[in-house]
């Protein structure tokens, strides 16, 4: 996905803004264009035909929300499907009418006044379990319901949800998928989300340009920072130096660092602008630079074998040249990493690193710069500051504050579960909970679960939280009236 913007003078800082700037631009939702379609990966219920789905949700009007048996495509639209689907809109004719529709035949059509906002985000969410539709207003599920209704026939298949539109944008974010069962709420306000206050003009503008949900990867806060940094460049003729991490880059590329020395890679015939873009790709996922640099940045890529740059590169370039177009001097490219385009939060998919490399720098310690003694067990865990402090809040100022842990490989963590903290561990590296070892609610869950809130890690925190309303929500229903119960919680 590549953007172009036009500039007929361009100042130093403005081609380069720091990344706190950046990140002030980088709005926390996805936004769905007209007559789209969205099906991220995880949007799906556990059980078909039973679960809630929460989300916040921007507009104009029609917030739409189908459920169907498989996932539909980009471009899919409940108009013209063929199979078995619910349909549910909010904000229907022009945010006035609130719809639910049954296969493409609407079987509600109720009168509705400001479902949707087109200054904020507002909360939402939809359950339903086995064909009893829900649907309620609010940060917490099952609370404020404002509709309701018991489909007949009831669709027992239904298990994937689409984020759709209607003819305007419409912006999404903090979805969740959690079982369909309403006494254990208390559980779920601990899946917690921070509120964002837009001002209405950024969000009309974000909307309008149709922009991507872009989440703030947590490695950005050490692009060219020296704090934890183990090797640096020396860039250009003016010789500046550039710090970096070795690990980061070693774990995105082929940068031939060693693993026990500090280094310095001179680059005298590279600009600062061309490292830079080329770090800012590795560490945030996203980089913008000059038409007449993306030559250069080309290359210095495949000199560090950073593929995916390279790609991007040469996709540009060639459509540049397809065009019969000259390289505008003047003009700047926005390049993104193509699953930074996605709907996953979660580090390290959004940023170009191989994720078997990362996960093989653990396990042998290779480019570490921490020993974590945990509880009282002599076993040494090798790892790294930088990816604890991309993930974690205290593990940052502990590091980099002045603490002594800022000036030791040592850092010892008495009253700490072990195998717990081992799979947080790998969380940080992976991305992805070990699921094996937290199956059913027992001691090592509810010590991660622990765990993550001390340490700040707060999707391994919301991971948890939704393990256990899974795990208790299994001996909620009976074999009869399971319907009639669940109703009956909302009178």
């Amino acid at each position: 996905m590549v953007h172009y913007q036009q500039y007929s003078e361009v100042s130093k800082e403005e081609l380069f803004p720091q990344r706190e700037m950046m990140e002030k631009k980088q709005k926390k939702f996805l936004t769905v264009a007209p007559f789209e379609c969205a099906w991220p990966n995880d949007l799906r219920f556990r059980e078909a035909g039973r679960g809630c789905v929460a989300f916040d949700a921007f507009a104009h009007n029609d917030v739409t929300v189908v459920f169907r048996e498989q996932v539909g495509s980009q471009h899919y639209h409940y108009k013209r499907d063929n199979c078995p689907h619910y349909t549910v809109i909010i904000g229907s004719h022009r945010n006035k009418r609130l719809k639910i529709e049954v296969n493409g035949k609407t079987v509600v059509d109720a009168a509705g006044v400001g479902l949707c906002c087109s200054s904020a985000f507002q909360s939402y969410w939809i359950s339903i379990y086995d064909g009893l539709i829900s649907i309620g207003k609010g940060r917490y599920p099952f609370q404020n319901l404002c509709f309701q209704w018991l489909d007949s026939n009831p669709n027992y298949t239904v298990q994937y949800i689409g984020l759709s539109s209607w003819d305007k944008h419409v912006g999404y974010r903090n979805v969740n998928v959690l079982p369909a069962t309403p006494n254990h709420l208390s559980l779920w306000k601990h899946v917690d989300f921070v509120e964002h206050d837009f001002g209405e003009d950024d969000l009309e503008q974000e909307l309008e340009d149709g922009t991507a949900n872009y989440e703030s990867w947590g490695l950005g806060k050490f692009l060219e920072n020296w704090e934890l940094s183990d090797m640096f460049f020396i860039v250009g003729k003016e010789e500046r130096a550039v710090p970096g991490h070795k690990l980061v880059l070693e774990a995105c590329g082929d940068f031939c660092l060693s693993s026990s020395v500090e280094e310095a890679v001179h680059l005298p015939d590279i600009s600062y602008s061309v490292l830079h873009a080329l770090l800012q790709y590795i560490y945030t996922g996203h980089t913008q630079i000059l038409e007449s640099d993306l030559c250069s940045l080309k290359s210095l890529s495949l000199q560090y074998k950073v593929m995916s740059l390279v790609r991007q590169c040469e996709e540009i370039l060639e459509r540049i040249m397809s065009n019969k177009q000259l390289v505008d001097s003047t003009q700047l490219v926005d390049i993104f990493y193509p699953s930074w385009l996605q709907c996953s939060k979660t580090f390290p998919y959004g940023l170009p690193i191989d994720r078997e490399r990362l996960e093989r720098f653990l396990s042998t310690g290779e480019y570490s710069d921490l020993d974590l003694y945990v509880g009282v067990h002599d076993i040494v865990l090798r790892s790294h500051k930088v990816i604890l402090g991309s993930w974690s809040t205290p593990f940052t100022k502990m590091f980099t504050n002045g603490m002594r842990e800022s000036v030791s490989s040592v850092v010892c963590l008495k009253d700490v579960p072990l195998e717990a903290f081992k799979i947080m561990l790998e969380f940080m590296y992976s991305g992805e909970l070990n699921k094996e070892a937290t199956e059913g609610i027992n001691t090592l869950l509810l010590q991660l679960l622990l765990l993550a809130d001390e340490f700040g890690v707060t999707l391994l925190h919301q991971e948890c939280c939704k393990i256990l309303l899974e795990c208790l929500s299994e001996g909620w229903s009976s074999p009869i009236g399971r319907r009639t119960q669940y109703a009956q919680f909302f009178k």
